[in-house]
Formats: C-alpha cells, sequence, structure tokens
C-alpha cells in the first residue's frame, strides 16, 4: 500500500476525448490506457490516488455529440526512469 507521504511524483494520464477541437483516434486512447497499464504494472509501479470524469456537450449543426474522458492522477515513490518529460 503507497502511504499518500511517500508519493514523490504525480503522473496525469488523459483517457478519452478531451479537446473539442481536436477528436483523439481510437489509436490515440488505446496508447493512453497502455500507458497506464504501464505506470501501474512496471516498477517502480505506480497507484492512482485520484480521477476526474468529465464530459462536454457539443452542438455540431442538429447533432449534439458528448466528449468524455477521464483523468487518472497516478502517483509513484519516485520518477520511474523510463518515464520521460514528453510522455503524455
Amino acid at each position: 500500500m503507497l502511504d499518500m507521504s511517500e508519493v514523490g511524483f504525480l503522473k496525469r494520464v488523459v483517457v478519452g476525448n478531451d479537446n473539442p477541437n481536436r477528436f483523439r483516434e481510437p489509436e490515440e486512447v488505446e496508447r493512453a490506457v497502455a500507458f497506464l497499464n504501464r505506470c501501474l504494472n512496471e516498477a517502480p509501479k505506480g497507484r492512482i490516488v485520484g480521477s476526474e470524469k468529465n464530459f462536454t456537450l457539443l452542438q455540431l449543426g442538429e447533432h449534439q455529440v458528448v466528449l468524455q474522458w477521464t483523468v487518472y492522477h497516478v502517483g509513484f515513490k519516485r520518477k520511474p526512469f523510463w518515464m520521460d518529460d514528453d510522455a503524455r
């Protein structure tokens, strides 16, 4: 169990369509899920310390579109060596 006082690095991982000006391709969403799984399964293992569930409604002509996304906050004792600064 990871105690919050031990969290030295926090990574924010967005899964889903969070930008109404740029829809994410299914492959991008799959890559975000794969990155989240890597954060939770590879050493040093991270733990989800929080999550945000969001949505927005868009009106495109006569159609209403719902964008949904979840943001996972993954805590680590230290920054994983395999995670570079520009990762998701």
